[in-house]
């Protein structure tokens, strides 16, 4: 299933990021400007892959079909925007790993539910994007993950047939999205789910534990 890679895509927050801080953050910003007590990272981490949607969903309990929920989604949107970078860190293990995947050969880039108002200039801000191939936004394509789309538009940008890509995501989204796409797919259960998630129910060609274990996947190829 790993052979004949070349590229590798990965899903951003939660993948190749840790930016719960930033998100938690900013969602709990508007918990305080409301008098309301913060609430702890803890609370917010395993839903930051989730965006606006988890964020929003843990500071007030409330979802997307509530009328109030329009008006939270930007605010908390403002309140991320200026502070995208303040605390967000890339992973233990990945930029070695994105080093080791550049030095034998293979191309990678990141497709991301993230639009592109934050995408763009958070990865330019982050030296690790600076050899990314490609960086496809939720709203590069007029559908998001798990829809493939966005990874098919990856794979074109790359000019490489999709069951030569291998995507790599934390969400249960990102295998349903490569799985679709006719790309490999491995989950990485290092990511905001962790231990939440029943990995093994996402019907990923492989998982790993750590960043750096992809290689031993890529070796295989």
């Amino acid at each position: 299933m790993f052979k004949d890679i070349a590229a590798v895509l990965f899903d951003l927050d939660g993948t190749l990021i840790d930016s719960a801080p930033d998100l938690g953050a900013a969602a709990d910003k508007m918990r305080t400007d409301r008098g309301l007590e913060s609430l702890p990272l803890a609370l917010y981490r395993p839903m930051a892959g989730a965006g606006a949607r988890g964020m929003i969903g843990v500071a007030f309990g409330l979802t997307p079909d509530d009328a109030r929920f329009a008006d939270l989604r930007e605010e908390f949107f403002r309140n991320y925007e200026s502070r995208m970078t303040e605390h967000t860190t890339v992973f233990d293990g990945v930029a070695e790993l994105i080093t080791d995947i550049g030095r034998a050969g293979f191309q990678w880039g990141v497709v991301t539910n993230k639009s592109a108002r934050f995408t763009v200039p958070l990865t330019k801000a982050m030296p690790l994007f600076d050899t990314a191939r490609t960086i496809v936004s939720g709203d590069t394509t007029p559908h998001a993950k798990p829809h493939p789309a966005p990874l098919l538009e990856a794979a074109r940008q790359l000019d490489v047939a999709p069951e030569r890509c291998i995507y790599v995501g934390d969400d249960e989204r990102d295998i349903v999205a490569g799985r679709a796409a006719g790309m490999p797919t491995v989950a990485a259960a290092y990511g905001y789910l962790g231990k939440m998630a029943d990995t093994g129910g996402w019907k990923a060609d492989a998982t790993i534990a750590v960043p750096g274990a992809l290689l031993n996947l890529l070796r295989m190829a």
